[in-house]
């Protein structure tokens, strides 16, 4: 058996990342430097030239731009779209480099190149200086944690190697830089295109006496694995190849592990001690934080996918609310109350924002009020979670307190965030228990809760039909109660507009009466155009299996137009209205409904019979005899 540790952390190895505006030159800086370590065989270095002919900018000379621009899109474009990691080394280190993208739609792969990265290089078109996207990939970069920066002030050969453009912007860039939390910056002039100051300090930049950027790359100090902090490890798989092993499996975010130390699974909470530690050679003596290992342990605790071994004496905090400092990165803003997912290491749960405590103006840090979080927007805004989830803070754990935010229906990464701490409200609110509950209503009702959710274009008929058939329920002995749009804005939602962001909450506030309101044994009916499934698959969420139906109230727009009861669509055509549904706001059609309404083929009070039919036939309300 080995006694060995697994760990693979060394200061031998430089992660790295290059980032900076279009056009700034990154993928031809890396191309240099992997040229300059003698990186590209003979092999690598002929298919160049042959790509140089037929896709590179630089006539008969080498495009190096080419070594990373590695998609068709890219070399089409001329730009950088995806992550390209290389490696290589020179005698005296080992280098992965992260080329990521300037655009700044592609925000999101640059934070995922600055996520494991010791060292960002800053690259500034000498020509164009300091640029709101050299700020907002800093702001980042020092967000992430990474506390090296090199700034590269690329193209010198463009402005006569001059020495008082490169001070001008050095100047600049660390007089923003000063409220960022970064430990150390280097200013180095170069032409990557000719290979100034790549590797060897360039004549044409006698007055620099700072090293080239490689020599730099080779000496700065990074910083090892820090160990000296708690075990943590989030559980990836759960090994069972037999009835006389489980093992858990994942990769160590912090801390050692030896046989023998007390250890607590989150959320459980249960304690229990390490048994065997088994690594890809056999058992092991000990694991450090970056070691993929096996835990094996004393008791057999019941501990799945996503749970956390920790040490035993300093476990990870466990919460399902949270302040964040929030990057959104996909065009549709970040909607406060919108139903998303995140992703906190090995663990997927459901979650929504609050509207933002402020947005963060990169360019000056001031604090902005926002109602939402646009494309590439960073804020500070408070998260709730479908389930409480183990974490530590960001800053004190890059891996524990780092998630990001998935779109429910693309499945896409919108956004990525950092935790700063657990809100103390979540950990002083617990639900009260009560005497009567649901089940004691339904006994007294006669028929169970249920949401009737009827969703359509303003003008389809929705309100119409509610009515009739609360009215038919009404007659029956059902308890009903009918939420409508236009009363529910007279009182509840008085203070909302008609913004995405504000029908978002105005819909999360109905479905928590309509939930209140099942709770309490209703039948409740809702007329709402409610135009986006994420808000309806919110309020059904809210209630149990069986207990809500959506009912699309299909009315075509040519026809809505033509009724046009309230008048609204004549103004929204002439600009009158703005976020006017079906005009300038988009509504997106129930997939599957419970019940699919054709107004153009029944009449209201034929569809109101479809609606308490499908009450009898879902056992809802019984038939009397």
């Amino acid at each position: 058996m080995s006694t060995q540790t697994a760990s693979t952390q060394s200061s031998d190895l430089l992660r790295f990342i290059t980032c900076g505006s279009v056009d700034d030159g990154k993928s031809t800086l890396i191309g240099r430097l992997l040229h300059a370590a003698h990186a590209l065989p003979d092999d690598q270095l002929s298919a160049l030239a042959d790509e140089s002919r037929r896709f590179g900018t630089q006539g008969d000379q080498l495009d190096f731009a080419l070594l990373v621009d590695g998609l068709s899109a890219e070399r089409e474009q001329g730009i950088t779209i995806d992550v390209a990691y290389r490696f290589f080394a020179t005698a005296r280190r080992k280098f992965i480099v992260a080329d990521t993208p300037g655009h700044e739609q592609y925000t999101r792969n640059m934070a995922t190149g600055a996520s494991t990265a010791d060292l960002a290089i800053i690259l500034v078109d000498a020509r164009k200086g300091v640029l709101t996207q050299t700020r907002r990939h800093s702001h980042l970069v020092s967000l992430l944690g990474i506390k090296q920066v090199v700034l590269a002030v690329n193209k010198l050969d463009l402005v006569d190697w001059s020495r008082e453009r490169f001070e001008e912007i050095e100047r600049d860039y660390r007089e923003f830089a000063q409220r960022l939390d970064f430990e150390h910056i280097v200013a180095i002039p170069l032409s990557a295109l000719h290979g100034d100051n790549i590797a060897q300090r360039s004549t044409h930049t006698s007055w620099h006496q700072g090293p080239s950027l490689l020599e730099h790359l080779e000496t700065v100090a990074v910083a090892t694995a820090d160990t000296s902090g708690p075990l943590r490890l989030p559980v990836q798989w759960v090994c069972r190849p037999d009835l006389d092993f489980r093992g858990y499996a994942g990769r160590m975010l912090g801390g050692k592990a030896r046989a023998g130390d007390a250890v607590r699974i989150l959320p459980s909470g249960r304690q229990t001690r390490i048994a065997r530690i088994v690594g890809f050679g056999g058992d092991l003596a000990e694991a450090a934080r970056g070691d993929s290992v096996m835990l094996t342990l004393e008791d057999e605790i019941d501990a799945s996918r996503g749970d956390v071994i920790c040490a035993a004496a300093e476990p990870a905090s466990v919460a399902d609310q949270f302040e964040t400092t929030l990057v959104w990165m996909d065009d549709a803003a970040m909607l406060p109350g919108r139903p998303y997912l995140i992703k906190l290491g090995a663990t997927t749960v459901g979650a929504s924002f609050s509207q933002p405590k402020y947005a963060i103006d990169v360019n000056n840090f001031d604090k902005l009020a926002a109602r939402t979080l646009e494309l590439n927007g960073i804020g500070v805004v408070n998260v709730s979670l479908d389930r409480a989830v183990p974490f530590d803070a960001y800053a004190d754990n890059r891996d524990m307190g780092g998630f990001i935010v998935i779109d429910r229906y693309s499945n896409q990464t919108v956004g990525a965030g950092l935790i700063h701490f657990a809100l103390r409200r979540s950990q002083n609110i617990h639900w009260q228990a009560v005497d009567v509950d649901k089940q004691a209503r339904l006994r007294q009702n006669g028929h169970r809760p249920c949401v009737l959710w009827l969703t359509g274009l303003s003008g389809s008929g929705k309100s119409t039909i509610a009515n009739i058939v609360e009215r038919q329920l009404h007659a029956l002995g059902v308890r009903t109660y009918l939420l409508d749009g236009d009363n529910i804005r007279h009182g509840l939602s008085k203070d909302l507009g008609f913004t995405d962001a504000d029908r978002v909450e105005n819909i999360r506030r109905v479905g928590e009466v309509a939930r209140l309101m099942v709770d309490a044994g209703l039948v409740v009916l809702t007329a709402f155009i409610s135009p986006f499934r994420s808000e309806r698959a919110l309020a059904r969420s809210m209630v149990d299996d069986g207990e809500f139906l959506e009912i699309f109230v299909d009315t075509p727009l040519a026809v809505v137009e033509a009724r046009d009861p309230k008048g609204l669509y004549r103004k929204a055509r002439r600009g009158e209205l703005s976020n006017f549904t079906g005009i300038d706001s988009p509504y997106e059609a129930p997939a599957t409904p419970e019940l699919h309404i054709d107004t153009t083929q029944q009449t209201p009070e034929q569809a109101a019979s479809r609606i308490v039919d499908a009450l009898f036939e879902r056992g809802i309300v019984q038939r009397h005899t």
